[in-house]
């Protein structure tokens, strides 16, 4: 029988939760057979958001969107680090915009059959709840989402490939 899951979306977000999230799409795609791409999403939803509240100048927008672009870069880079040592391929991207919106755009267009994410963060506040872009997104997107837990266990069968 073939697998039903042949186009994976894996969602990078700088955090450690978002790495474990890789180590485990790696072990995914390589036992499906699928295609695996990384997409990380410099929201600058949120720094036009912080540039309107007046917290950011002009100025220090554009210096914060250059940090973010490069972190996109470094974790991205890591990703396929992390596939490069397993053999296994990946195609990696960048976006910028809405967190949400550049996730579920990108699923519907390429037709992905699988979003994987990290952890998501504990909530605070209904408020918190709210604004979290990746719940947004998990909680939205045309496709099943996986949730990856348990770094140690990631960990070893990301390893033991």
């Amino acid at each position: 029988m073939e697998s039903p899951i042949k186009k994976v979306l894996l969602y990078i977000d700088g955090t450690e939760e978002s790495i474990t999230a890789a180590q485990f799409a790696l072990c995914l795609t390589r036992y499906l057979g699928a295609n695996l791409t990384a997409l990380y999403v410099v929201n600058t939803k949120a720094l036009d958001e912080l540039l309107k509240a007046r917290i950011f100048l002009k100025e220090e927008q554009a210096e914060y969107e250059q940090d973010l672009e490069a972190d996109a870069e470094r974790y991205l880079n890591h990703v396929r680090e992390l596939a490069r040592n397993k053999g296994i391929p990946v195609e990696i991207r960048s976006v910028m915009g809405s967190t949400h919106h550049e996730v579920v755009k990108l699923v519907r267009e390429e037709r992905f059959d699988l979003l994987i994410i990290g952890e998501l963060s504990r909530i605070r506040s209904r408020r918190d709840e709210f604004y979290d872009e990746t719940e947004r997104a998990m909680r939205t997107v045309p496709c099943s989402v996986l949730i990856v837990k348990n770094e140690d266990l990631v960990f070893e069968q990301y390893e033991a490939l």
